[in-house]
């Protein structure tokens, strides 16, 4: 690659200063808007039961370009999109269909013996069903990453939803925060098993498996980082450092949740600490001359080469345990015996009810955060400080908020089947198989994005593509993705790193 050529590429992603939060709000509501669409249809026309091509088509176009269109074509304009999705969406909800009623009816079988088994009901029932809302919010977060890291080489791809370079807020840097929550909200499932089993691993036994599952993910970060080099890549430094990216920092993170969960267990709840870390952070960067090392200072050595990648650490770790907090909260069962709590606090409220205080609890302390009156802090995603992690973590409240409200208006009763056969069937009906493939094999898909964006870069001049040459690029990408994720899928094949 020219080193002319490579400037302007590095030029075209830096310094820049991001966009509000209210329009990253408006873009990504396109996501639920389209699971929606995607719900009513399936509930009232079971659309999507028989999988077959015209299925995946529909599926695509609702789940995958309909985000697409909102980050590049209609990223002006992404409440007409929204209205687009949501209206035919609202005429199947209010009008449904006799099928619909058939559904219905059927929502309760009976055992042969005509009365219900309590007993066994409760036994087959597991404590951790699947919950399609969180997988379409997991899908739909993914689909929305790998789609942004090859979008932004283009100028279809508005800079205001690229990284910023150091204070403010943008799609992207919404995007890395959330990725890292959300693989927070899983890590909750095992954690939940050994509450339920009664077992607890030893400190020792803990980091061995933490750092087992970070083995792969430091050799990706190797990997890409090799490749970054030896082909002369585009690259902005000051987003991670010089030699460091986000496979490190994800490897880094297993290490650190397992020395929290083995020391922190029965003190406070895990959501407080990560509230703690993120305090004690901003505290520190706040009273020392950290914020000016990060931002001004020459990189001379290894550490200060990637100080960005190091530092931030701390920030993700705080925004990962806020997810598994939430999960803890939301994964289990209403069957289930394992305490669910809000910063602590005993909840028996409904799903929905617990996802919007979770919500309402991270924003307001986000506008106490960043109040000039207040605190008047910044976020910043390059120090991943305390604005940061509450920005993160009540965007995706809501995000899993609005996924868990369209669930509950399409698919009424879902969690009670009788037995977990019945349950699970209605929950695979209820789950977009494409979403379902983009949440089984994510981090295999993001590599798999990262290796087709760094193809179609070596290939093509992004600068200079126009617009329609960009969006076909960009839609072959897509569906070339969602092809993979698919044929994964349906296969039943879960590739773990």
């Amino acid at each position: 690659m020219a080193q002319s050529y490579k400037s302007l590429k590095e030029d075209f992603v830096s310094n820049l200063s991001g966009g509000g939060i209210w329009e990253v709000n408006y873009v990504t509501a396109v996501a639920p808007a389209a699971v929606f669409l995607w719900s009513t249809l399936q509930a009232n026309r079971d659309l999507f039961s028989n999988y077959d091509i015209l299925a995946f088509l529909t599926d695509y176009l609702l789940n995958v370009g309909a985000i697409l269109a909102a980050t590049t074509i209609y990223s002006s304009s992404p409440g007409v999109l929204n209205l687009l999705l949501i209206l035919p969406a609202a005429v199947l909800y209010l009008f449904p269909s006799t099928f619909r009623a058939r559904q219905k009816r059927q929502a309760h079988p009976l055992p042969a013996n005509g009365q219900p088994n309590a007993s066994k009901e409760r036994n087959e029932m597991g404590s951790l069903p699947e919950k399609p809302f969180v997988t379409h919010y997991r899908g739909s977060m993914m689909v929305v990453t790998c789609l942004a890291i090859l979008a932004v080489d283009f100028r279809v791809f508005p800079r205001r939803f690229a990284k910023v370079e150091t204070w403010g807020t943008s799609l992207m840097d919404m995007g890395v925060g959330s990725f890292v929550f959300s693989a927070g909200l899983v890590s909750a499932r095992p954690v939940l098993k050994a509450q339920a089993a009664g077992t607890r691993s030893s400190v020792g036994a803990s980091l061995k498996a933490a750092l087992r599952h970070s083995l792969p993910l430091l050799v990706l970060g190797l990997i890409r980082l090799y490749s970054v080099k030896g082909l002369d890549y585009a690259e902005h430094v000051s987003e991670y450092g010089v030699h460091w990216n986000f496979f490190f920092t994800l490897a880094l993170l297993p290490p650190f949740v397992a020395f929290v969960q083995c020391f922190a267990t029965g003190l406070v709840s895990i959501d407080m600490i990560a509230l703690l870390v993120s305090c004690i952070f901003q505290a520190v960067i706040d009273s020392t001359s950290v914020t000016a090392y990060i931002l001004t200072a020459p990189r001379k050595n290894l550490f200060s080469q990637n100080r960005e990648g190091l530092v931030s650490i701390w920030g993700y770790l705080s925004i990962f345990l806020a997810g598994q907090g939430v999960g803890l909260d939301i994964l289990p069962s209403s069957r289930s015996r394992v305490t669910r709590s809000i910063f602590g606090l005993q909840s028996s409220r409904s799903l929905l009810t617990r996802l919007l205080t979770w919500s309402l609890w991270y924003s307001v302390l986000l506008f106490l955060a960043t109040s000039y009156t207040i605190l008047g802090l910044q976020v910043s995603r390059r120090l991943a400080n305390l604005p940061y992690v509450l920005w993160v973590s009540a965007f995706n409240c809501a995000q899993l908020a609005l996924f868990c409200a369209v669930e509950t208006m399409a698919f009424s009763g879902l969690y009670s089947g009788t037995d977990a056969r019945t349950e699970s069937q209605r929950c695979k009906r209820a789950t977009s198989q494409l979403l379902a493939a983009f949440n089984r094999n994510g981090l295999a898909l993001f590599l798999l994005a990262n290796l087709l964006t760094g193809l179609v870069n070596l290939s093509t001049d992004t600068l200079q593509t126009s617009q329609r040459s960009a969006m076909a690029t960009l839609c072959v990408y897509a569906i070339t993705l969602s092809t993979v994720a698919v044929i994964l899928h349906r296969k039943n094949i879960s590739i773990k790193m």
